[in-house]
């Protein structure tokens, strides 16, 4: 009895210690999900959008494949992910190319919090080209909470979206642009969700995604010289450029991960739903924009909800988005 009551009470003090370490986790994630949105966004006030594309993914994509080439599993697993060179290059573009360069060069039309808002679509969007390319099943609650996720979004843009320069109108082409960019950067992402989930899932994802970064790093790093002027930048740009990458969206690829191994991809989606709030108040903290107006709350209230919604069907579509 002494020896059953001792290992019970081992197996609860081991469950609280990794309940303690989850929650750790996933306060360090979301934290970290909406620095990097607000350092993104004053980065792309002063330096080109693409720029900040193409740094952020070159240095996560830097820390990344140190980390892989430093365990042995991971070292050995990257040779059989270079081999299949047109996946990588299709990956690379749409969950990195596309993602990054469609969100920066909206943050840079509408701001980090209306652009981290359109991002937090991405369990709502992947449900509905699940639904309509790939034959998932759908039920009406799935759909109508798809259609209020995106009419909270498309709300919340309108009314606190400002497009920049002086005497710009919430309605004007620069905000429309911005939102249709961070959309198109959102969509690209969640097809690619479902396209590593078919072709490279049966890899370690440490060794799949230095060389799908690398790909978009690439990518985007010839079209910001091709397209903006590096001359300009001064030390302090590119030592934040450095801090988004390597401080910031690394980690971040290496908190969602872990999460997802052990509390799943529903509790890790779920996570998301604080981001664009704790945006918002940093922009506000920040004195870079003023306080919330209730009608502002209230969209980004039916946004998360309708995301929150889509959550609600299970783990099995989410898993689409690692």
């Amino acid at each position: 009895m002494l020896k059953r009551d001792t290992a019970s009470s081992d197996s609860q003090a081991t469950t609280m210690r990794h309940r303690g370490s989850d929650v750790v986790l996933s306060i360090a994630l979301v934290a970290m999900l909406a620095a990097s949105w607000l350092l993104a966004g004053h980065l792309v006030a002063r330096v080109p959008p693409l720029v900040v594309a193409a740094g952020r993914t070159a240095g996560s994509f830097l820390v990344l494949t140190a980390i892989a080439l430093s365990r042995w599993q991971e070292r050995t697993q990257m040779r059989a992910v270079l081999g299949r060179g047109r996946t990588i290059l299709l990956l690379g573009f749409l969950g990195f190319f596309a993602y990054y360069a469609g969100t920066m060069l909206g943050t840079g039309l509408i701001g980090a919090s209306r652009v981290g808002l359109i991002t937090s679509l991405l369990p709502s969007m992947t449900f509905a080209i699940g639904m309509v390319a790939f034959g998932e099943p759908a039920t009406r609650g799935k759909v109508l909470a798809t259609m209020l996720a995106l009419s909270g979004a498309v709300g919340y843009v309108l009314v606190d979206g400002q497009g920049s320069g002086p005497g710009v109108r919430p309605f004007d082409g620069a905000t429309i642009a911005g939102g249709l960019l961070a959309l198109g950067g959102t969509f690209a992402y969640a097809v690619y969700g479902y396209l590593y989930q078919k072709h490279l899932s049966d890899l370690p994802t440490m060794a799949a995604l230095p060389a799908v970064s690398g790909a978009g790093a690439i990518m985007l790093t010839i079209l910001a010289i091709s397209s903006a002027r590096l001359s300009g930048l001064a030390l302090a740009d590119l030592a934040e450029l450095a801090v988004l990458g390597v401080a910031l969206t690394a980690p971040v690829f290496i908190l969602l991960h872990e999460l997802i191994r052990r509390r799943g991809p529903l509790f890790t989606a779920a996570l998301s739903l604080a981001v664009p709030f704790l945006i918002r108040t940093g922009e506000w903290a920040l004195a870079s924009k003023g306080p919330p107006s209730a009608l502002v709350l209230l969209f980004l209230l039916v946004c998360c909800a309708g995301v929150g919604l889509t959550l609600a069907g299970g783990p099995r579509r989410i898993r689409r988005l690692v």
